[in-house]
């Protein structure tokens, strides 16, 4: 059996390291695992690394659940906002991996405890022909949506049970306000055909045509567009939300020096340039876009379409904000 594969096993059950092993939590997709550990693995042969994956949410009450008796070494590409949860943070030991320098300051803890060499970003994805079909107008803004045209042609994330739903009304608070940000999401609200549990869905439906316009990820837009579908990528005017997945040392961690030798990796020029091939969103500087991303409208510079967002009022607001959303628009 390959050390991948039995990493990939381990997601069904992780387990203490010892020496020459450790044991990683994550929320990354299984795609971007499989890659990612591949990679590390043949430039670490001697370290065993066992991954669990979860969801964002499942992951969270997973740690939580584990405080008394942690088995994680390293969280690594989990997002922020979670991360941020005072509980995680005081789970987690101040380390510098090699590399972390070249991030600037807003993608990484003033205390060393978590960076973010990547992150994943929002987007409208629009089935060009279904549009055109239904003569629709090209939706550039969330107000764009409140028009009765798009009437049962619009799904997105609920933020409840998806991490994409949760970015996006997150940004559209932070940037229009608490009033008139619920006012906005409450005039879309008559248009949504439904609110999906996944944060892809919504595009991955509305490529094939089943709806005009998926509120969900650029990185499945991007795919999608790639693959051939009549999909168009759209950031909303005002800016666009998004979410940094960040890494950071177990401070109960039986083998930091192993834990530490696979964060150093994840900011090494290996790990780095396979990140182009699964994200939207990286926060290293100087890093070439893909073809695919070119392809698809991605912006050279792209904090010219990402919203001002303060993670820490996210992390802070989360719980109070999901509760409004099930009160004002849950199903």
């Amino acid at each position: 059996m390959s050390k991948l594969t039995t990493s990939l096993l381990a997601l069904g059950a992780a387990t203490a390291a010892s020496a020459g092993s450790i044991t990683v939590y994550t929320a990354l997709e299984e795609e971007e695992i499989a890659g990612y550990i591949a990679a590390a693995e043949a430039s670490m042969p001697d370290l065993d690394i066992n991954v669990l994956r979860l969801s964002t949410g499942k992951l969270g009450a997973r740690i939580l659940a584990e405080a008394d008796n942690p088995q994680a070494d390293v969280i690594w590409g989990w997002a922020v906002t979670a991360m941020m949860d005072p509980r995680i943070l005081g789970m987690l030991e101040p380390y510098k991996a090699k590399g972390v320098d070249v991030l600037a300051d807003s993608f990484r803890d003033p205390d060393d405890r978590w960076f973010a060499p990547i992150g994943y970003m929002g987007a409208f994805c629009v089935n060009t022909a279904r549009l055109e079909q239904k003569g629709l107008p090209m939706p550039k803004s969330w107000k764009d949506l409140e028009d009765p045209a798009f009437k049962g042609e619009v799904l997105m994330p609920d933020p409840n049970s998806s991490g994409t739903g949760y970015l996006h009304v997150n940004a559209v608070l932070q940037n229009m306000g608490e009033e008139a940000g619920w006012a906005q999401l409450e005039a879309v609200d008559p248009n949504m055909a439904q609110y999906t549990s996944s944060g892809s869905k919504p595009c991955k439906a509305a490529r094939v045509g089943e709806y005009t316009v998926g509120i969900s990820l650029a990185f499945t837009a991007m795919s999608s567009i790639e693959e051939g579908y009549p999909l168009a990528m759209v950031f909303p005017e005002g800016g666009v939300g998004y979410e940094l997945e960040a890494s950071g040392l177990m401070a109960s961690s039986g083998n930091k020096d192993d834990a530490k030798k696979f964060l150093d990796w994840t900011m090494s020029d290996e790990a780095i340039a396979l990140y182009g091939q699964y994200k939207a969103l990286i926060t290293v500087p100087g890093v070439k876009a893909s073809a695919a991303s070119e392809k698809a409208g991605l912006p050279s510079d792209i904090s010219t379409v990402l919203a001002k967002v303060d993670f820490a009022k996210s992390a802070q607001n989360q719980i109070a904000v999901k509760q409004t959303w099930k009160d004002k628009l849950g199903r």
